[in-house]
């Protein structure tokens, strides 16, 4: 069972994750700026107040952040900027041969190690993002950082590689067993459809230094 402060100081890593006060993020979720003040965490009778189930799925979906990560944040009593060692490559660079070995784990030269916040899988990895054709949502020089393990479901943003060797960060759409969409964040560039023999691995991409 969680805590009324736990929640509260997860809310305040998401926060810190992205760079932001509780204010700001309240503002980039769309939600009164003082939605997540101090003053906003308890009653006038002092009993605890929570943040309610609404301000939390818009914030999730502000930050592109996975319930689940919420949830670690969560039981990590907000303790979410504890880093370790994670292999780096620009995305330009990883659809090169030999960037993944063949479970699609880093491997091979190219690849640098950095900071970043501390995660479960033992083999996720940093891709940085060149160009302009990932805007709104990734801009040039954000690093994200990717999953092989996490479960991938529609919606979710992922890393793709094909078998031909592209590289590409998209919105996950529709999956069968034949086939995969790709959803485009910039409108300017199209969506994409692969048939599943096409692909060597969907990774999700868990956090985003922005």
């Amino acid at each position: 069972m969680f805590t009324h402060p736990q929640i509260w100081r997860a809310i305040d890593a998401l926060a810190d994750r992205k760079g932001l006060s509780p204010s700001g993020l309240a503002k980039l979720a769309g939600l009164d700026p003082t939605t997540f003040n101090k003053s906003k965490r308890g009653a006038d009778d002092g009993k605890p107040r929570w943040p309610s189930t609404e301000s939390l799925a818009k914030v999730l979906a502000a930050t592109g952040t996975h319930l689940s990560d919420f949830v670690a944040l969560v039981s990590d009593g907000g303790a979410g900027m504890r880093t370790r060692m994670v292999p780096l490559i620009g995305m330009a660079q990883a659809g090169a041969a030999g960037s993944f070995n063949h479970a699609g784990f880093p491997a091979g030269p190219g690849w640098e190690d950095i900071a970043f916040p501390e995660i479960t899988d033992e083999n996720c990895y940093a891709l940085e993002i060149a160009g302009e054709s990932m805007l709104p949502v990734y801009r040039d020089g954000d690093r994200i950082l990717v999953s092989p393990w996490a479960t991938a479901r529609r919606g979710d943003r992922v890393v793709v590689k094909t078998h031909a060797g592209e590289v590409m960060a998209k919105q996950l759409g529709r999956m069968t067993a034949q086939r995969i969409e790709l959803k485009s964040f910039n409108l300017a560039f199209e969506d994409r459809g692969f048939a599943l023999g096409e692909i060597a691995f969907i990774h999700r991409i868990i956090w985003a230094s922005q």
